[in-house]
């Protein structure tokens, strides 16, 4: 798919623009990625080299249509609108330019999908994101919100007729000598997370063998979901290049715990700066606001999980008794709950936690779909019910329907038809861009049950 030259007047360049040729002249950048998410979830771009780079930062990249109907499979679906004619620019944001240390020459910057005169297109997830934090800020709110990866190390080996991941470890969860088996890693990784601009809060060995869990700190909403970008790309590169594979998929290895990518969020008043979710009267620490935004995040749950949750072997994780949640429920620091109250760290600290996300989702469609979710529980005043502070499995039928409690999806099948039936979220999505994913998620879901469970998880753990 061969780019041509653009032919879009090149506009003089902002301050952002002119950092990023000096810095990659300074720092001897040669190439420097343009990257963006796709509805496969895959992190895909094309690079500049630095010669073209101040052509490329006004006019961007050429990049066909056609990408967007492409699934993780490589295998390109029929959606109109996305075919063999047009083009879209990948136009990158000066703001996310990081030199990556996994990398040395090489840069990345995030980028929009825009029509070659400059306006958004329709398919662009970045810009479905700045949507809903328009939505936000038309109503007073900031957010604040941060992606909690983990993620499985070890090593690729052959396997028949698949590649299988090894884990480095089969240390207990917590457990001491799990920090010194991958140590030399996650120092490795700490640096090049905040080299990038990425503030790592803590870091944990998890339950499964050779699981991880190293959380970034949170931010704007554009930025967590740029920094979750920038995480999977870190994750995978650093253990590349120390002969070594991490695989942030759901469940690259199918007897063990699940790698979730929980998303924690709280809304801000965008001129006191004030947390609008905290309320230190309220025994859980939470405003009437907070309970609100839960209850819209319930009400579209069914539906989001398409989106948080955006793969075939995401759904394995999404199982009873599993601590990643399989209900239509909220409770105080219950980590059974699809939204979990977390317990504040410090006075006016007040945030939630959404269990169903994983790192197979496109950040940009995931964070945003949450928001217009919440959103629509704030304007109608919506009531979520009472907190289910124990593990929603162990209720019987008859008090779960009296809680309003349900069980989830199971498959993403179920929940495709779940997001096909939800009518704020389709028309938050527009036309094209459901239709696309709507077409790109159901061609991976009956191409999956065509094959067996060792053909999933190779192409999941490869791609994820």
């Amino acid at each position: 798919m061969r780019d041509r030259e653009s032919v879009t007047e090149i506009k003089p360049l902002d301050p952002a623009a002119r950092r990023v040729l000096e810095r990659s002249e300074i720092e001897g950048i040669e190439l420097i990625r343009f990257l963006y998410a796709d509805h496969g979830g895959v992190i895909r771009g094309k690079a500049a080299s630095r010669a073209r780079l101040a052509q490329r930062l006004g006019t961007g990249i050429g990049h066909t249509v056609a990408m967007m109907a492409m699934n993780m499979l490589d295998q390109l679906q029929p959606v109109e609108g996305m075919g063999p004619v047009g083009e879209v620019r990948l136009v990158p944001d000066p703001a996310t330019f990081v030199p990556l240390p996994y990398a040395p020459g090489a840069a990345a910057m995030l980028c929009d999908l825009r029509l070659p005169d400059g306006s958004p297109w329709d398919a662009c997830p970045r810009t479905f994101l700045r949507e809903a934090i328009g939505e936000l800020d038309r109503a007073g709110y900031t957010m604040l919100a941060a992606y909690e990866p983990e993620f499985t190390l070890g090593r690729r080996l052959p396997g028949d007729p698949f590649d299988r991941l090894v884990p480095i470890d089969d240390s207990l969860c917590y457990a001491a000598i799990g920090f010194d088996a991958a140590h030399d890693y996650t120092i490795r990784l700490i640096r090049s997370l905040e080299t990038q601009g990425l503030r790592v809060e803590h870091y944990h060995p998890e339950l499964g063998h050779g699981q991880q869990e190293l959380s970034i700190r949170h931010a704007p909403a554009m930025r967590a979901a740029d920094n979750q970008v920038l995480y999977r790309e870190t994750v995978r590169s650093t253990a590349l290049r120390m002969a070594m594979w991490a695989s942030l998929a759901p469940k690259p290895i199918a007897a063990q715990a699940g790698n979730g990518a929980h998303l924690h969020l709280s809304l801000w008043d965008r001129e006191t700066r004030d947390n609008l979710f905290a309320d230190a009267t309220d025994p859980n620490g939470l405003s009437e606001l907070g309970y609100r935004f839960i209850a819209g995040v319930l009400a579209h749950l069914p539906a989001l999980v398409a989106l948080t949750c955006g793969s075939v072997n995401g759904f394995r994780r999404l199982a009873p008794r599993m601590w990643s949640s399989a209900y239509t429920c909220y409770g105080a620091d219950n980590r059974e709950a699809a939204v979990r109250i977390c317990s504040p760290l410090a006075e006016g600290s007040a945030n939630l936690e959404l269990k169903p996300s994983d790192s197979s989702a496109n950040p940009y469609l995931s964070l945003g779909a949450v928001i217009h979710a919440g959103l629509d529980g704030i304007r109608r005043g919506l009531d979520p019910g009472e907190a289910v502070n124990v593990d929603p499995d162990t209720l019987s039928p008859g008090e779960r329907a009296r809680l309003g409690v349900h069980r989830l999806p199971s498959t993403l099948d179920e929940a495709l038809s779940a997001l096909a039936a939800d009518e704020l979220l389709m028309d938050a999505l527009g036309p094209l861009r459901g239709t696309a994913y709507l077409a790109v998620k159901r061609s991976e879901a009956a191409a999956f049950a065509a094959e067996d469970q060792a053909f999933e998880l190779f192409h999941h753990l490869r791609v994820f």
